[in-house]
């Protein structure tokens, strides 16, 4: 067992993919498969159970994930305490509403805990807005969603603006439509039938997806709400159908059921100035790396 392999199978934990989580650690999948099942050899249990594509935590593995985010952690410590890097001063960290719900919370413990001399201020945002605060430094870095390559194309502004600064991708959402529990099931937005499109403020890339998703075959008006729990609300209505990530809806526990429909994954990048890398950022990569997945996770038990 090395370190390698726990950041391998905390990936795949994160992901339930081999595929995105390839991705997330920069190797092939077949790389990825392999090194799960010498996990698995090695420990002598299945961590995970296969469903096709879809990698879910066995108990086992449910049970391995708390010593192996325990183990990343010391070896970050580990790290930090023969190079010290000395962060220092004052970190301003961009972060849309969702990632700071769902994966945020173990790394800023991490990092309040490890380098309380740095004051940290946490700025949520829609992630256009949070770019343009990148880019005339009103903010150190960010944490935005990426915007898929031909909404892009249409909106040139906002792709210049990402390519000049520096896009480190670090999560993968899977975005979804929220039904009403009684709704049938859809296969694109023809087959809605409700009467609105609940979101958040139009600089949010997850609802720009949605509405250019829903403009190939419907007209549906959009409803700016503000907070993942009046959407949810909205959609109990009946009429109204919202889009969020996958995973904030596992951390709601909402009380009643609903329906969803797969827009597809969204890469989360950590996006930061060119050659503008003081301590206090290059310590909370490195905490950032450290503990990606775990709130979702333990969320999810």
């Amino acid at each position: 067992m090395d370190l390698s392999s726990i950041e391998i199978f905390l990936a795949v934990a994160s992901d339930r993919s081999v595929t995105k989580a390839a991705k997330a650690v920069g190797r092939v999948p077949s790389n990825v498969t392999t090194r799960v099942q010498q996990l698995e050899e090695d420990l002598g249990v299945s961590l995970f159970s296969r469903d096709g594509k879809k990698m879910t935590l066995t108990r086992e593995g449910e049970t391995f994930l708390v010593y192996a985010n325990r183990l990343k952690a010391l070896a970050l410590e580990a790290r930090q305490a023969v190079r010290p890097l000395a962060p220092s001063g004052t970190l301003r960290v961009g972060t849309m509403e969702s990632t700071a719900a769902s994966r945020l919370p173990a790394a800023l413990t991490q990092f309040n805990q490890m380098w309380p001399e740095v004051s940290l201020h946490l700025t949520m945002g829609a992630s256009r807005d949070l770019t343009r605060d990148v880019l005339s430094n009103v903010l150190d870095c960010a944490l935005i969603a990426r915007p898929p390559k031909t909404m892009r194309e249409e909106d040139s502004s906002f792709d210049a603006e990402l390519k000049a600064l520096e896009t480190e991708p670090v999560f993968v959402e899977d975005l979804l439509i929220v039904l009403p529990s009684g709704h049938p099931s859809i296969k694109s937005a023809a087959d809605l039938r409700v009467g609105s499109l609940a979101a958040l403020e139009p600089g949010c890339t997850y609802r720009r997806i949605a509405e250019n998703w829903a403009r190939k075959s419907s007209a549906l008006p959009t409803s700016e709400l503000g907070s993942y729990h009046a959407i949810l609300a909205s959609v109990a209505t009946g009429n109204t159908a919202g889009v969020m990530p996958r995973s904030v809806l596992d951390l709601m526990h909402w009380p009643t059921p609903v329906q969803t429909h797969q827009l597809g994954p969204v890469d989360t990048l950590l996006v930061y100035r060119r050659n503008d890398r003081p301590s206090a950022f290059n310590a909370f990569h490195e905490v950032l790396s450290a503990t990606k997945g775990r709130d979702i996770r333990l969320a999810t038990n």
